[in-house]
């Protein structure tokens, strides 16, 4: 027998192990009792595939349990989805829509470590758990097919690099339609049997909240971060905390430091990718360092290349495209043999279309997306972030993003969007414009300058905090 994907869910010494969302509390016994009716219920059906609207509910969590737990693969329809959204994911994966319900009171009050009556089935590793659908950013979204075996292998990854055990509980307030939120922050604690503790709606009054309730690990997002950074009550309490961990966009330096101050801990980045999983990241026990993704987990290699295809030094400086193979790699875009054909080297390697520099120690720092953070300018190769990174640095910019627009001189002049610090103010002017220009001359170089700044009262940002860069050209 195959050792199953939710291995902590199943083990009996975990039976009072509590899962909360939100408002809804059950222990891992009751749990497994009703998202094993859920699993009974799709037996019944003989469906493969299914799909839910994944709210930030325990009802989405019992119906992902179940589906997998019945061997049937999931697609979460985001939550923000609109019709046209929607109607692409449903026609495109072929799932049948699944109604999520609550569990029955007698579940949700039930404390004694019962076993679910229905006999599960032993569910091979090379099935599919899920099918998650990329953002559409470069045309419709594509799904992504990832097996159970590439979900255990990138959670046991983690869970090496975290020190994450089932003394741990793991709070969170993501989405549960993502890699991040659903993924890591529901089955990561099913599979290593620690507790859970979604918070609603990430507040840094929440975040607080779960740390004088015992969280010892934090999931956010850069956007949330900053928020818990700007309260000092609210961050003074994740002191308590193990570790902090943020990903999905880059975490800003300031925020870093600050978060240092305030909590006592560095925070742990990493870097992923709903076709790799999370590939590379910053070790419990290793160093950290603001703008740094760490290394490597466990069964995952990397490596960076030029615009050639050739290898470029690994030497904290050289930007190349990070490529990246190992076993918690996708299987493939549904239904799309060409799109997957291309997205990987004729060795085997996923493009993974990021940016990024490797040190001498194998730590990895990602610049941005070869599409819109590489800048090509008057014949010099330009990673945004690192103007970025110069920029947040300034007490009057709150939020920036730096991108090329075309230029029949340079190809590519750069021009930062900033965001200003202290709203609202009167729009700042010249002034600081050539004060941040002057600022990245100084700290970087002279063809590194924005050719043009302009002031925004806020970025746009998707759902998971990252900025949306081609809806500002």
């Amino acid at each position: 027998m195959s050792e199953p994907l939710l291995r902590g869910l199943l083990d009996p010494s975990c039976a009072a192990t509590p899962v909360q969302v939100a408002d809804t509390t059950l222990s891992y016994a009751a749990l497994l009792t009703s998202a094993s009716t859920v699993a009974e219920a799709l037996a019944r059906e003989s469906l493969s595939r299914i799909a839910i609207d994944a709210t930030a509910s325990m009802d989405t969590v019992v119906t992902v349990v179940g589906a997998l737990l019945a061997g049937v693969e999931v697609v979460p329809i985001p939550a923000d989805a609109g019709p046209g959204e929607r109607a692409h994911i449903l026609r495109d994966s072929g799932a049948a829509v699944w109604q999520v319900t609550s569990p029955p009171a007698e579940v949700r009050d039930q404390e004694s470590p019962g076993r679910a009556a229905y006999r599960l089935p032993d569910v091979s590793p090379d099935a599919g758990a899920f099918v998650l659908y990329t953002s559409g950013t470069t045309g419709l979204p594509k799904g992504v097919r990832l097996s159970r075996r590439a979900v255990a292998a990138g959670l046991d990854a983690l869970a090496d690099a975290w020190a994450w055990t089932a003394n741990d509980v793991l709070a969170h307030g993501l989405p549960l339609f993502h890699v991040h939120g659903l993924v890591l922050g529901v089955l990561g604690p099913l599979r290593i049997g620690s507790g859970l503790r979604h918070v609603g709606r990430p507040t840094p009054a929440a975040y607080a909240a779960a740390a004088h309730a015992g969280a010892t690990m934090f999931f956010a997002v850069p956007t949330i971060w900053s928020r818990v950074a700007a309260e000092p009550e609210y961050a003074a309490a994740l002191r308590s905390a193990r570790l902090l961990v943020s990903g999905s966009a880059a975490l800003p330096v300031p925020v870093f430091e600050r978060l240092r101050e305030l909590t006592g801990h560095e925070v742990c980045e990493r870097y992923g990718m709903t076709e790799t999983l999370i590939t590379v990241a910053t070790r419990a026990d290793g160093a950290r360092r603001a703008g740094c993704v760490g290394v490597p987990v466990a069964g995952v290699r990397t490596r960076l290349v030029g615009e050639d295809g050739d290898p470029v030094p690994c030497d904290g400086e050289t930007l190349g495209e990070l490529q990246v193979c190992g076993a918690t790699l996708f299987d493939g875009y549904l239904g799309l043999p060409e799109a997957t054909a291309a997205a990987f080297t004729a060795d085997g390697w996923f493009r993974t279309g990021d940016v990024a520099t490797i040190a001498p120690d194998g730590s990895h720092r990602i610049v941005g997306r070869a599409s819109v953070d590489l800048i090509k300018s008057g014949g010099y190769r330009i990673g945004a972030g690192e103007i970025e990174a110069v920029l947040l640095g300034h007490p009057a910019v709150a939020e920036c993003a730096v991108v090329g627009v075309p230029d029949d001189d340079l190809g590519q002049r750069i021009v930062a969007f900033i965001v200003p610090a202290h709203q609202p103010t009167p729009r700042p002017g010249e002034d600081l414009a050539a004060e941040l220009t002057d600022l990245v001359v100084r700290e970087l170089s002279v063809h590194k300058r924005p050719r043009e700044v302009r002031f925004v009262d806020a970025l746009p940002r998707n759902e998971m905090g990252k900025v949306q860069k081609t809806k500002l050209t």
